[in-house]
C-alpha cells in the first residue's frame, strides 16, 4: 500500500502528515479520513479546484487526469506541471509527497 507526504501547511497540516493511502480512494479523501481539512467545495464532482494539489513525487504514478481536470486546472492559483486535484488523483504503486498551495481561489470556506 503506498503512502502520502503532506509537506507542512501553516494552516492546514503545520508538522506535515504521512499516511497510507488505499489505491480505491482519491488523495483528498485520503486527506480528510485522516484529518487534513482539505477545502473541496464542489464535494469532489471534479467541478472546482479548491482541492488543488502539487505531487512533488510520485506524479507519473498517479492516474491519468482527464479532459475537464485539466481545463479545471487552468483555473487553478499556483498552477504548475505537476498538478492535480486532489479529488480526481489516485496512487498507483509509488509513494507520493504533496504539497498544498498557499491559497485557493476559494472566496468562502465553508469547512466541511
Amino acid at each position: 500500500m503506498p503512502k502520502v507526504k503532506f509537506l507542512p501547511h501553516e494552516v492546514i497540516c503545520p508538522e506535515g502528515a504521512e499516511f497510507n493511502i488505499s489505491k480505491d480512494e482519491s488523495i483528498c479523501e485520503a486527506a480528510l479520513k485522516n484529518g487534513l481539512v482539505i477545502e473541496h467545495a464542489c464535494e469532489m464532482s471534479c467541478a472546482c479546484t479548491t482541492c488543488h494539489i502539487i505531487v512533488r513525487e510520485g506524479f507519473s504514478s498517479l492516474n491519468e487526469s482527464t479532459d475537464d481536470e485539466e481545463d479545471l486546472l487552468d483555473k487553478a492559483w499556483g498552477l504548475e506541471p505537476l498538478s492535480r486535484l486532489s479529488c480526481q488523483a489516485y496512487p498507483g504503486d509509488k509513494d507520493l509527497v504533496v504539497e498544498l498551495p498557499k491559497y485557493t481561489i476559494n472566496q468562502v470556506s465553508e469547512n466541511h
